[in-house]
């Protein structure tokens, strides 16, 4: 078994920073309404942080919250900084998952063909 290369490490690391931030409501803004972290992905020199979140609902929902975390991004850096321990600040952008979307879109499909031909 290997080890993950460190910016995997720093990654896990941030992406449980976030979501801790999300689940005790740091966030206040109310923009940002119940999302997922779904991901984190950190470039080799730890600089910067792509966050990948998803939530279910319409596409006006999606946009306020997307709104909401770009708002956000400054106090989130500033927290991640502070949880992960970092000598550099990654600079954090958010990047909206519609893997869900998408499974959930192929599962609704799989159960009408299954519907319509009897399995």
């Amino acid at each position: 078994m290997t080890t993950p290369s460190r910016p995997e490490r720093v990654a896990a690391e941030i992406q449980a920073a976030v979501a801790d931030l999300l689940e005790r409501g740091e966030l206040r803004d109310p923009r940002i309404g119940f999302i997922t972290i779904t991901g984190v992905k950190v470039s080799p020199d730890l600089r910067v942080a792509r966050v990948y979140w998803s939530s279910l609902g319409d596409e006006e929902a999606r946009a306020q919250t997307e709104q909401g975390l770009e708002a956000a991004r400054g106090y989130v850096r500033r927290e991640v900084t502070a949880r992960v321990k970092l000598r550099v600040s990654p600079e954090v952008f958010f990047t909206f998952d519609g893997s869900l979307q998408e499974g959930d879109k192929i599962d609704r499909l799989l159960r009408e063909v299954k519907a319509r031909e009897g399995w």
